[in-house]
């Protein structure tokens, strides 16, 4: 008899959504802890402390099982420092304008990056992207205006950095797929961190600023924890079901962030921050759910026997 997999059964997938909406506390509580620390330390502190976390929780995760000096072997070093080095650049965009946007509009403006991806994997990858899709990809963007509003009353600029933030993201997701057909994903999760704890480990004694509280430091020090074991959860929970029945989930972040920013910092999030992400949170999804039919067996073509 066939063993089952992991997703098959009913209480298989409620793991796995227990598991993404874990995540989603988890990156919510590390940008709240981020938007907490960004009038009191450096951003390029936040973003090293972030990344230090993550690599020596990923060193202590994966060489036990796999060897610590095979994390390090790849087959492409140049694509592995490039998306590095643009999760960087994402991890600095939303980071810094954590300091200046409500916690629920940052997140709803991040929520285009999986549609940022749809529209970059053509050029990059050489996908094709069925006309649904780009109706689809429009309609986010829309979204993104009306949660921005550029040159409108009210307009935030700093809402841009959040979507440069989604931009360099989906950037690195599509590199991530590239190198994945060269390299396990452990050495890729590996150097995701590596890269950008050694860049910034040379750069940040320019810019250290002791914290001077005791919940400063216990804060920074979490922000790498939380963030991995985010990453951790939402890898655990495409193990236990389909990415179309999982993936949905991931936008209760919203809701969260919702929360914590009202308990925490006292922010209501606006109408148009409701109406623009319920666009682009439609749009991810019309995607998503697309691209599973695709590759879903049923859609293949039968082979005859």
């Amino acid at each position: 008899m066939a063993e089952t997999p992991l997703g098959d059964d009913g209480s298989g997938i409620l793991r796995g959504i227990l598991f993404m909406v874990g995540a989603t506390v988890l990156f919510v509580w590390m940008n709240a802890g981020v938007k907490l620390l960004s009038p009191h330390l450096p951003v390029v502190e936040l973003i090293w402390a972030r990344s230090l976390g993550h690599l020596l929780f990923i060193v202590a995760i994966f060489a036990p099982g796999h060897g610590w000096w095979r994390l390090f072997v790849t087959r492409r070093p140049a694509v592995q420092v490039a998306r590095s080095f643009l999760l960087i650049a994402s991890t600095s965009f939303f980071f810094t304008a954590l300091g200046f946007v409500p916690l629920a509009e940052a997140t709803a403006v991040s929520f285009t990056s999986p549609i940022l991806v749809a529209a970059l994997a053509g050029p990059m990858l050489g996908e094709r992207v069925a006309l649904g899709h780009w109706l689809a990809i429009g309609a986010g963007f829309c979204g993104a205006l009306v949660i921005t509003r550029p040159g409108g009353e009210g307009a935030n600029p700093y809402t841009l950095l959040v979507l440069g933030s989604s931009g360099s993201y989906a950037a690195y997701q599509l590199l991530t797929r590239h190198v994945g057909r060269f390299d396990p994903p452990e050495t890729s999760v590996t150097y995701s961190a590596l890269v950008g704890t050694v860049a910034l480990s040379c750069v940040v004694p320019f810019f250290w600023q002791a914290p001077d509280r005791l919940a400063h430091w216990l804060i920074l020090g979490a922000l790498g924890v939380l963030g991995a074991l985010g990453h951790y959860c939402v890898a655990r929970a495409f193990l236990w079901g389909p990415a179309a029945l999982i993936s949905p989930f991931h936008y209760i972040q919203l809701v969260w962030a919702a929360g914590v920013g009202f308990l925490v910092f006292g922010e209501v999030p606006s109408l148009w921050t409701w109406a623009g992400a319920a666009v682009i949170i439609a749009s991810g999804l019309y995607i998503a759910l697309g691209e599973a039919r695709a590759t879903s067996p049923s859609s293949r073509p039968s082979r005859g026997g």
